[in-house]
């Protein structure tokens, strides 16, 4: 009973935080962009954080809730947030910023719950200190730990991910073509990746190093 009651308990401190970070990176590609004129993110109504216009079953839910029941890094997937690249004003390097936009939002959260965890954490004295400003704290170094991850994977430099998108960008025309055609089988590399001595060796090494400096 214990421990069911101390991995609820684990849950309940990690699901908000993750949720909140995936929606977020997805949000920030479509308001990118529409500021560079893609408006299709909005039209879909999808420029809301309200989590039930973006939350994929599996991807946002059950995978991190496994990832975390099985002690591995914890990341997840939204929907993706429709974005027709053809209507950028500059579609090839309105690519590149657009799909850092998500990445670079989750490095910004993890310094924002960074700076929060401080702020809870001088404010642990007492029943009242320990009852609320504990579990917040959990929470705000969670976050840091889950948005560094977020933004690591979705640098890795493979399609879909939003470092294949940048790597497409930064290509020339026939090199993104084939470097494209990756794509799909993305997301069965990607897993592999997590199951192999790749996550240990180079990925968690990466997420370890910006989350201590950032805690």
């Amino acid at each position: 009973m214990a421990n069911h009651q101390g991995f609820i308990f684990e849950l309940l401190i990690w699901a908000l935080p993750t949720v909140f970070a995936i929606v977020a990176h997805e949000v920030m590609h479509g308001v990118t962009a529409r500021f560079l004129g893609d408006d299709t993110a909005a039209r879909a109504g999808r420029l809301t954080l309200n989590p039930i216009a973006h939350v994929d079953l599996f991807g946002t839910l059950i995978l991190p809730a496994l990832l975390l029941f099985a002690h591995l890094p914890v990341f997840g997937y939204a929907k993706p947030v429709p974005v027709d690249f053809r209507r950028l004003r500059d579609p090839k390097r309105g690519m590149i910023v657009v799909a850092a936009a998500g990445p670079l939002t989750n490095f910004a959260l993890a310094a924002l719950s960074a700076a929060a965890m401080r702020i809870f954490a001088a404010h642990l004295g007492g029943t009242f200190g320990a009852a609320v400003f504990y579990p917040l704290a959990l929470m705000a170094q969670a976050s840091v730990v889950i948005n560094v991850s977020l933004a690591v994977f979705n640098l890795l430099p493979l399609p879909p991910l939003d470092g294949g998108r940048v790597a497409t960008g930064l290509l020339p025309l026939a090199a993104a073509r084939r470097f494209a055609r990756i794509e799909r089988f993305g997301f069965l590399i990607l897993l592999l990746l997590l199951y192999t001595n790749a996550v240990d060796d180079l990925i968690n090494p990466i997420i370890r190093a910006i989350t201590q400096a950032l805690l």
